[in-house]
């Protein structure tokens, strides 16, 4: 499938403006985290199950391994369900992004992000043959896929899930049916389901992803498909920076990779049918991390004059190397329900 999204950085969808309100309310929702440690648990791989992984770091004082059969990245011990429950809830960023960072950034983020979001959504239907009955968007945050779903008319029904209830009231605002509550815990009828599920960037975040997958294969038709996007933990700017890389966070729990989250998906019940890393922002990322000194490129005279003495000629060449080649740090998986 042709990647369709355009160029742009990240200080489109990021503004450098709010950089200060964004960096406060990250540093009190890393101590509103940290705080917790204690009550943090060990899991085993959350791809694969194994019991076996090796101790990769630690940031902001959490620990990170890699599974040693899939080689997933995830944090353990982790917050339990409950702590992660209570986080967001309380969360300074999510209301930071929700009242400022949204809002300023909505048209580009439409634009450049849901735009072709959608579109590739719309193309994998036709592509798969899939009914457009019904979707379910998990994690709906802001509501700017739904919005631009629901114009489209190609779906009868948009419903949205957002635990987060601010959120959800700002998408209830915007006019969508939304459902105020985890996946897991949604109340649907029985015989509510829906041909296609999306979920954009949200399985990295949760303690249990394997009871996720499951809870959005139970909603699905049959046949219907399950679209999900999350980093790719062995991605261009996860092997560049390590654990330098921003995507590495107090909140992210789960790094699965292009061969990883597979296995977890089709030990819930679904076939994978791709698995594709569309991402535009690695090359940038990393490129900025350089530039701000957060990385030094000594001995590294290939990133060099690729990132930062050619840029404008090869910066936008390497970012297309990057995603075509399955090392974006952003993946797509698509999969069917049996």
């Amino acid at each position: 499938m042709k990647n369709k999204e355009s160029r742009f950085t990240e200080n489109d969808i990021r503004p450098k403006k709010l950089g200060i309100g964004q960096y406060v309310a990250f540093l009190s929702d890393v101590v509103l985290m940290v705080k917790e440690k204690e009550s943090f648990v060990m899991m085993q791989c959350p791809a694969c199950g194994a019991d076996k992984y090796i101790k990769k770091f630690l940031k902001h004082t959490l620990q990170y391994g890699e599974c040693a059969v899939c080689s997933t990245l995830y944090m353990n011990p982790r917050p339990t369900s409950e702590i992660l429950e209570n986080f967001y809830k309380n969360s300074h960023s999510y209301a930071y992004w929700n009242t400022h960072v949204f809002p300023s950034s909505e048209e580009v983020r439409r634009k450049k992000i849901f735009v072709p979001r959608v579109d590739r959504i719309i193309e994998l239907c036709k592509k798969h043959k899939i009914r457009t009955s019904s979707i379910l968007e998990v994690g709906a945050g802001f509501g700017t896929f739904c919005e631009e779903i629901k114009s489209r008319k190609v779906f009868s029904r948009v419903v949205a899930i957002e635990p987060s209830p601010k959120l959800a009231e700002t998408l209830r605002g915007k006019g969508i049916e939304t459902m105020s509550s985890l996946v897991e815990e949604a109340l649907f009828e029985k015989s509510d389901k829906f041909d296609v599920i999306v979920s954009f960037e949200v399985i990295e975040h949760l303690f249990d992803p394997k009871k996720f997958v499951a809870s959005c294969q139970k909603l699905l038709t049959p046949g219907g498909l399950l679209v999900i996007t999350c980093p790719n933990g062995k991605g261009f700017d996860f092997l560049v920076l390590g654990k330098e890389c921003n995507s590495i966070d107090h909140e992210h729990l789960n790094y699965f990779n292009t061969e990883s989250l597979p296995i977890l998906i089709e030990r819930c019940g679904l076939t994978v049918l791709e698995a594709i890393t569309p991402g535009r922002l690695d090359a940038d990322l990393v490129r900025a991390k350089i530039l701000e000194g957060g990385y030094d490129l000594i001995g590294d005279l290939f990133l060099k004059e690729v990132l930062v003495n050619r840029w404008e000629d090869l910066g936008e060449k390497f970012q297309d190397f990057i995603s075509m080649n399955g090392l974006s740090s952003s993946m797509w998986i698509v999969a069917r329900k049996k």
